[in-house]
């Protein structure tokens, strides 16, 4: 039996995923008892669905004309609802050279943050410990190569995740840990299409992922910069040069 809150889901799904591939375009006024009729659930499903929209941006209700959908303009575009409605979107690879511009940005300087870190001790314990950031950024990376050898695209994603978030919550900047679950759900778009085969979760991303992590954890923040900004730039030309009509 379908629960309440598997209804409500249901329709934020799909009222979400068609505000965002475009099927109801900005300017749209959305009728929730049509949405109630065409989804078989009553209308305060729907309004609940259509409440959670409004908080990401997506719809507005307006006097005398209804809740309208807004351009993407408006959007929560760091929200990973949203960017994971976007990257099942003809939206993709826009999304995806969005954000690694703006990640490049941020993540180079984490990465020189938790290098700056490397000598100081943490509450995990020393900074020679499994539990350190440095060593947690370098395990991720060690495992991504793993996962390669043993031709495990899930497990390669997994890694890289931790990679990533490991990199960001290290910092021990608070802004950069909450974008942490933004590059996640960017990260996990990519398990919808060709990318997620271990033919393209390459060896040669793996190893400069340890460059990275080598150089955090050997205390050397320029190189532990420079390094996270070689591998974002890689990754954002490699999404231009396969987007559709590049």
């Amino acid at each position: 039996m379908t629960t309440a809150r598997g209804l409500h889901a249901h329709v934020l799904e799909t009222l979400g995923q068609r505000i965002v591939d475009g099927v109801l375009p900005a300017g749209t006024v959305v009728r929730p008892e049509l949405v109630a009729s065409e989804s078989g659930v009553s209308r305060s499903v729907v309004r609940e669905a259509l409440r959670v929209l409004q908080s990401l941006g997506l719809v507005e209700p307006r006097q005398r004309v209804g809740t309208q959908v807004l351009p993407v303009s408006s959007w929560e575009l760091l929200a990973p609802t949203v960017i994971r409605w976007r990257g099942a979107s003809p939206a993709y690879f826009v999304q995806q050279r969005e954000l690694l511009e703006l990640r490049l940005g941020v993540e180079p300087v984490a990465a020189a943050l938790v290098a700056g870190n490397a000598g100081a001790s943490d509450d995990s314990g020393s900074p020679g410990d499994t539990g350190s950031p440095g060593q947690a950024v370098l395990l991720a990376a060690r495992d991504m190569l793993d996962a390669w050898g043993r031709e495990d695209s899930r497990a390669y994603l997994e890694a890289d995740v931790r990679f990533h978030r490991a990199l960001l919550t290290g910092s021990g900047n608070a802004v950069f840990t909450h974008f942490a679950g933004t590059v996640e759900a960017l990260l996990r778009t990519r398990t919808s299409e060709s990318r997620d085969t271990i033919s393209r979760w390459t060896r040669d991303a793996a190893v400069r992922h340890e460059a990275v992590a080598l150089a955090v954890v050997a205390g050397d923040a320029a190189a532990a910069g420079e390094a996270a900004t070689a591998l974002l730039r890689v990754t954002r030309d490699e999404f231009i040069a396969e987007a559709p009509g590049a």
